[in-house]
């Protein structure tokens, strides 16, 4: 970007500097360690200037909303309208995290974001013997497709988009959430949000299956295809780093397994005949924001970058959509802490401003008290208050990408691409992201570096404000905590058994033999079997358990 000329005064200078105010400064004042990099480990220099991004060709800085988009997905970016304000929400029964939402949406929230309470998520119905203690505890208990009614009461689903964070029984809350638009009338095409669906991070990192990893993959198509066909605006699938982060990834290992997922999605879909361009162009992403600022403004560029050319060069794709990766944000709960609660707040709010100023389009952002337990309301409405300061008080709406154009900022996001290259280009030697995982390669390479934070934090090294430095005694009673209601779980298993008195059994018992034959067949996908299943009131775990049947369980080979 710059001629050899201008380059050549820029380092003479440098060099006079370097020996005279910084020689004689250092004399006095030496720098406090030998080695400085970014939480990922990549080296950070003292400086940065016009040499080190003289390399860089300006058409892969570029412009926003244009290949290979590392400034931004869309052109005006928050000018034009503002990322979608997604406070996670999800305990109790239905009703209970419908009053959650109502109260959000109140408060000036623009999207909803759901969790599910364990037994949902691993496919057994609250009366199971294995989800006792655990319903409504983690997340909302779904049993059957009333349970979704309930969620979604007096909600405009053609006008909020909707959050799902689910993923080894994804498919059949897709089938629920469509067959409660479809009896209320709605135009699927209107449906907007996303089901997160990534099986392979749970592999990787999440640890939460059922099946098999190419059986899942087969499901994670059939909600793809599925989406192709009847949902336009419908993100079938969030491909999730966030998890991987939390497990204990670094922020480039985080960004390598995730786009390595993603290839692996995009293989399988592409493998069953349909064109990239036809389904692409909803894919989209889930990142986490960590604490080393800069390192995550360069990560969320450096992701655009890299997904916008393995579409293209990789996958053929020829559609800018189809390039294009958008991404939902959370600031990081692995960072929050019991010690001094309240700092909490000032972490979220740095982490949030990282997602915006490296271009997120949905953000949630964790309640102060969430080392504790879920949120309370009073704490999520501190945390939607903090993104609704970011919008419209500190101005860095005002400006597409303002990072852009730094010499720190550009070096670093070219460093942390080719570091991500590197993991890729080695997950291709092993034959792909599935044998990868089956050969524990992601699940080593997480331990290992969760291991090295750990003995970083237990030296001191890696600084964490009230745990290993400026400690304070604990404080009793410093955070209310949000409480779920006891009864929760008997009121839940009388509705679920209830529903399986008054329903048609027989046509039960037809559509849950329809989808083993189905699932028998690798070519037919289960979506529509499986919304039939919902609407006649078979539970979550009368499903999964008659594909158990066909695909048995898995097991993990475990990696030390």
């Amino acid at each position: 970007m710059f001629d050899d000329e201008a380059i050549e005064r820029v380092n003479e200078a440098r060099a006079a500097w370097e020996a005279q105010e910084l020689g004689d400064f250092l004399k006095r004042q030496p720098e406090s360690r030998d080695r400085y990099a970014t939480r990922s480990g990549l080296p950070l220099q003292r400086l940065y200037t016009p040499d080190d991004v003289a390399d860089t060709p300006f058409e892969r800085i570029g412009f926003p909303g244009q290949y290979p988009f590392t400034r931004g997905p869309y052109p005006t970016m928050y000018r034009g309208r503002n990322w979608t304000m997604r406070q996670i929400a999800g305990f109790g029964t239905g009703e209970d995290t419908n009053g959650r939402f109502r109260y959000l949406i109140e408060q000036g929230q623009t999207g909803l974001s759901c969790d599910f309470d364990m037994p949902t998520l691993m496919g057994f119905d609250s009366d199971d013997p294995r989800s006792l203690g655990e319903v409504g505890r983690e997340g909302v208990a779904i049993d059957t497709v009333e349970d979704m009614e309930r969620l979604f009461d007096a909600i405009d689903l053609e006008n909020i988009s909707v959050s799902m964070t689910i993923n080894p029984t994804a498919w059949i809350v897709l089938a629920m959430y469509v067959a409660v638009a479809e009896s209320r009338g709605y135009d699927l095409d209107k449906l907007s949000g996303t089901v997160q669906a990534d099986i392979l991070k749970e592999y990787v990192a999440q640890k939460e299956w059922i099946y098999p990893i190419r059986p899942s993959m087969r499901l994670c198509r059939d909600m793809m295809v599925f989406c192709a066909e009847r949902m336009a605006r419908y993100n079938p699938i969030n491909i999730s780093g966030y998890h991987i982060s939390e497990a204990g990834a670094t922020s480039v290992q985080e960004v390598a397994f995730t786009i390595a997922n993603g290839i692996a999605y995009v293989e399988e879909v592409t493998g069953a005949g349909v064109p990239v361009d036809r389904f692409a162009p909803r894919v989209a992403f889930y990142f986490v924001s960590q604490a080393d600022f800069f390192e995550e403004v360069a990560k969320f560029r450096a992701a655009r970058r890299l997904w916008a050319t393995i579409m293209k060069e990789r996958f053929g794709a020829t559609r800018p959509e189809s390039m294009r990766l958008r991404f939902h944000c959370q600031t990081a709960a692995a960072t929050l802490t019991k010690a001094q609660p309240m700092i909490n707040v000032v972490r979220t709010a740095y982490q949030a401003l990282a997602a915006v100023l490296g271009g997120c389009q949905s953000l949630h952002t964790n309640g102060l008290d969430e080392a504790y337990a879920i949120p309370s309301e009073e704490a999520m409405k501190l945390s939607l208050r903090t993104q609704q300061i970011l919008a419209d008080e500190t101005g860095v709406t005002k400006v597409v990408d303002p990072l852009g154009g730094s010499y720190y900022v550009e070096t670093l996001t070219n460093q942390f691409e080719a570091a991500v290259r590197e993991i890729l280009a080695k997950v291709d030697e092993m034959g792909g992201t599935i044998k990868a995982i089956e050969a524990g390669y992601f699940q080593q390479l997480i331990a290992d570096s969760a291991y090295e934070e750990a003995r970083r934090r237990a030296r001191g090294e890696q600084v964490v404000i009230g745990v290993n430095k400026y400690v304070e005694p604990a404080a009793p009673g410093a955070v209310e905590i949000n409480k779920v209601d006891p009864d929760v779980e008997r009121r839940q298993v009388e509705r679920v058994r209830e529903v399986r008195r008054r329903r048609d059994q027989p046509r039960v018992d037809a559509l849950l033999a329809r989808l083993v034959e189905e699932a028998r067949d690798p070519a037919r996908n289960l979506m529509p079997a499986t919304i039939e299943l919902v609407k006649a009131r078979a539970t979550m775990g009368e499903i999964t358990a008659r594909l158990r049947e066909v695909w048995g369980n898995y097991v993990e080979r475990p990696m030390f």
